[in-house]
C-alpha cells in the first residue's frame, strides 16, 4: 500500500548565492565614479571567466539493508543476515563552493527474510522460512551540501583533502519484489517506473578524499523511504509474515563506496576550489620580483598615493590625508580639509580654520554659548565638559537665575524635535545641579527647531554640517 509522502519531509536547501565570483577578467566598464570605489571593477562570474571545473560523472557500487520492513536483512535472532548489492550512476553539477545537484541512477536488489532466496530453499512453513528478494530501479535528484567548504574558515587557505557532503532528495522507484516459502517462489509485487504513486525520497552524508585534481573517492551511506509497504514482498494480504502495522513503509540502508570523475579542463573543481585562490593567485604575481608591474598608466600627478586612473581630486594639496578615491579627508565635515582643520573632530566655521566659535561668558548678554551635540543625540560631549565647568563657576558666583535652552537642527518634524530640545536643556541642567549649581537658579526650556542660530538652515540641506551642528545646541539665558 502507498504511503504519503508528506509525512516524509525533505528538506533541500538551495543557497543564495547562486553565482559565484572568481574571475580574471577585467571590466570594460569605467570606474570609479561618485557612486563606486575601486573595487568595483570586478567583472561579473561568467562561464567564459571561471578558472575552476563544475561538473562531474560518478558511479558506485554498495550493499542495501532492508531494516524497516516485515522482512529484513539483518536478524537480531534466528535466521541468517542476508546481503543483497547496489549500484549508481550520477552526474553531478557544482552550483556554489557548497551547493550542488546530482541526478542519480540506481540499480540493486535487497534481500529479505529468513533465508537467500538465491542459494537456499525454504525447508518449512512459517514466517522463520519465508525468504524474499526486492529487484529495483530508481532515479532521483539529489541536493549535495558541501559542509567542509559552507563551515571552512575564510583566513585558511590551506589545501585539504577530505569534504564531509550532506545529500538529500526524490525521485521515482520501480521494483519486482519476489518471496519464497514452502510452495515456492512467486512474483508478488511489481510497480512499473515512473509513476506518480512511486516516489521515493531519501538522504545521508557521505565523506570524500580528493585523490587528484581528476578523481575523488567517497563512502556514503543513504537511508532511502520506499513510501511502500510491500517493497519487501510481504504486506498487508500476506498476514503470515505482515508483522509491521499496514500501510508502513518498507525502508532500507545503502552502503556505497564510488569514484568522482571531475571533468573540465581547469585545475580545481568548485567544490575543492579555495574561494581566496585568486587573491593569493595575485599577491604571488606582485611578490615576483621578475615580473613588471605597471601600477598606475596615467601616473600620479598629485603624488597623494592614488593613481589617476582612479583619483577623483587631481589636485590634492601636498601633505594631504586622503580616502581610497584620492579625495583629501574632512574627519568632521565641516568643509576645512584636515591638513587645515585646527579642530579636525570638532566642526566649525571656514573663517575659525574649523574650529566652533564658542564664547564663554559675556557680562554684557550673560550668554553662555557653544554646548552642541550630535544628531539625534541629547549626550553632553567631552569637548562640552570645559564650556559647563565654566558655566558652574559663572552660576555660583552671580546672584541672578538662568533658562536653559535647548534647540535642534530642521531635520526631523516639529513634534519631534521640541521633544529632543527639552531632553538637551534637562541633560545640561542635571548636570550643572550635580556640579554644585543650586537647582533653583535653572530653569530647563526647549525650543525645537524655532531657534536656530543659522536660520538660513531651513532645510538643513541648504548648509554646511557645521552651521546645522552649531543649531543643535544648549546655550543660558539670564531671567
Amino acid at each position: 500500500m502507498k504511503l504519503n509522502l508528506a509525512s516524509f519531509a525533505l528538506a533541500l536547501v538551495i543557497p543564495t548565492a547562486m553565482f559565484a565570483q572568481d574571475s580574471v577578467a577585467v571590466s570594460t566598464v569605467e570606474y570609479p565614479n561618485t557612486f563606486s570605489s575601486g573595487s568595483a571593477n570586478v567583472s561579473p562570474f561568467t562561464q567564459q571567466s571561471k578558472r575552476f571545473n563544475d561538473w562531474a560523472i560518478s558511479a558506485g557500487v554498495g550493499v542495501p539493508l532492508l531494516q524497516h520492513a516485515d522482512l529484513t536483512s539483518l536478524k537480531s535472532g534466528n535466521g541468517k543476515n542476508v546481503f543483497g548489492y547496489s549500484a549508481y550512476l550520477s552526474v553531478d553539477k557544482a552550483i556554489t563552493h557548497a551547493f550542488g545537484l546530482n541526478l542519480q541512477y540506481d540499480r540493486g536488489e535487497t534481500r529479505q527474510g529468513a533465508f537467500n532466496t538465491k542459494t537456499d530453499n525454504a525447508t518449512g512453513a512459517g514466517i522463520r522460512n519465508v525468504g524474499a528478494r526486492t529487484q529495483y530501479d530508481a532515479i532521483s535528484l539529489l541536493g549535495d551540501i558541501n559542509f567542509s567548504n559552507l563551515l571552512r574558515r575564510v583566513d585558511n587557505n590551506s589545501p585539504y583533502r577530505w569534504a564531509l557532503h550532506g545529500y538529500a532528495g526524490i525521485g521515482t522507484l520501480a521494483y519486482r519484489a519476489y518471496s519464497e516459502g514452502a510452495s515456492g517462489q512467486r512474483l508478488m509485487t511489481e510497480v512499473k517506473p515512473f509513476k506518480l504513486n512511486s516516489l521515493f525520497g531519501q538522504a545521508g552524508a557521505g565523506l570524500k578524499y580528493k585523490v587528484n585534481r581528476r578523481i575523488d573517492l567517497e563512502g556514503r551511506v543513504m537511508y532511502v523511504v520506499t513510501g511502500d509497504d510491500q517493497f519487501d514482498g510481504g504486506g498487508a494480504q500476506y498476514s503470515d509474515i505482515n508483522k509491521i502495522s499496514d500501510n508502513t513503509s518498507d525502508n532500507f540502508f545503502n552502503a556505497t563506496l564510488g569514484l568522482s570523475l571531475k571533468l573540465g579542463k581547469h585545475e580545481s573543481h568548485l567544490m575543492w576550489h579555495d574561494p581566496l585562490q585568486e587573491i593569493y593567485y595575485k599577491l604571488d604575481v606582485l611578490a615576483d620580483k621578475n615580473q613588471d608591474v605597471e601600477v598606475c598608466k596615467k601616473g600620479d600627478a598629485d603624488n597623494d598615493g592614488v593613481c589617476d586612473d582612479w583619483d577623483r581630486q587631481l589636485d590634492t594639496p601636498a601633505g594631504a590625508r586622503v580616502d581610497g578615491a584620492g579625495v583629501a579627508l574632512d574627519t568632521d565635515l565641516d568643509g576645512v580639509i584636515d591638513l587645515y582643520d585646527k579642530c579636525v573632530t570638532v566642526p566649525g566655521p571656514v573663517e575659525n580654520n574649523g574650529c566652533p566659535t564658542n564664547s564663554t561668558v559675556s557680562d554684557n548678554t550673560r550668554t553662555l554659548e557653544g554646548i552642541e551635540f550630535d544628531l539625534n543625540s541629547d549626550k553632553i560631549l567631552p569637548s562640552n565638559t570645559p564650556i559647563l565647568n565654566s558655566a558652574v563657576n559663572y552660576i555660583n558666583s552671580s546672584n541672578g537665575s538662568f533658562n536653559v535652552i535647548g534647540a535642534t537642527d530642521t531635520r526631523a518634524s516639529d513634534a519631534y524635535n521640541q521633544n529632543l530640545s527639552e531632553r538637551r536643556a534637562n541633560t545640561v541642567k542635571n548636570y550643572l545641579t550635580q556640579n554644585g549649581v543650586e537647582s533653583g537658579k535653572l530653569n530647563a526650556i526647549g525650543r525645537g527647531e524655532k531657534d536656530l542660530k543659522y536660520p538660513e538652515c531651513e532645510p538643513a540641506t541648504k548648509c554646511p554640517e557645521w552651521k546645522n551642528r552649531a543649531n543643535r545646541r544648549v546655550y543660558f539665558e539670564a531671567k
